[in-house]
């Protein structure tokens, strides 16, 4: 990627920051009216080359009641809303203008799954990740977790600017319709525990 056309995307994103500032605020308030505070939730993702960023969204589930407690128990009615319409991810243009992801790219997943994937699934960190990427726009979390990285890497394979805009215009209709934000029985998505079966490492 040239150094332009990173600076070009940087420059995009705090100008996406600069004009949704009142829809930012809006839903900031609403969850801390709602769910009390913190407003935004924080996880270490894996990045490019496997390298470590904390990804900030709007915290959709409430605070544990107890110990193990499920996350579907903890998800309100506002953070479904909100990840349906996938406003939660807003706060992750602050990534992107820091120089951690893209627009398009494989999605940032937690730092601990690194050790779970294979030699092939590795291969999606090497370019940076993205707030929407070719599994988004196939199914998104309703896609088996082999699926979805398959997809990952074929978008390392064959990434271009015109496969970034047909993504780009294929994720404004995920969005709208909806579709494929949990797993399948699920409103929220499954771990990821590699390839050798439950609670297994591959």
């Amino acid at each position: 990627m040239s150094c332009v056309s990173r600076l070009m995307r940087r420059i995009a994103a705090a100008g996406l920051l600069v004009a949704l500032a009142p829809l930012l605020g809006v839903l900031a308030a609403a969850v801390a009216l709602t769910q009390g505070r913190p407003v935004i939730f924080r996880q270490w993702r894996a990045g490019q080359h496997g390298e470590a960023f904390a990804l900030c969204k709007f915290r959709t589930m409430r605070l544990p009641r107890y110990a193990g407690e499920p996350d579907e128990a903890r998800l309100t009615r506002l953070g479904r809303w909100l990840r349906r319409s996938s406003l939660d991810e807003l706060p992750g243009l602050w990534s992107i203008v820091r120089g951690e992801m893209n627009f398009i790219g494989p999605r940032p997943l937690p730092l601990d799954y690194l050790p779970r994937y294979s030699a092939e699934q590795r291969r999606r960190h090497l370019v940076p990740p993205g707030m929407t990427g070719w599994a988004q726009v196939h199914g998104r979390n309703a896609l088996d977790w082999p699926t979805r990285l398959q997809l990952d890497v074929w978008y390392v394979d064959h990434h271009n600017w015109r496969l970034d805009l047909r993504i780009l215009w294929r994720t404004v209709w995920v969005v709208l319709g909806g579709a494929g934000i949990g797993s399948p029985g699920r409103p929220t998505g499954e771990e990821f525990r590699g390839q050798e079966g439950p609670g297994e490492l591959s």
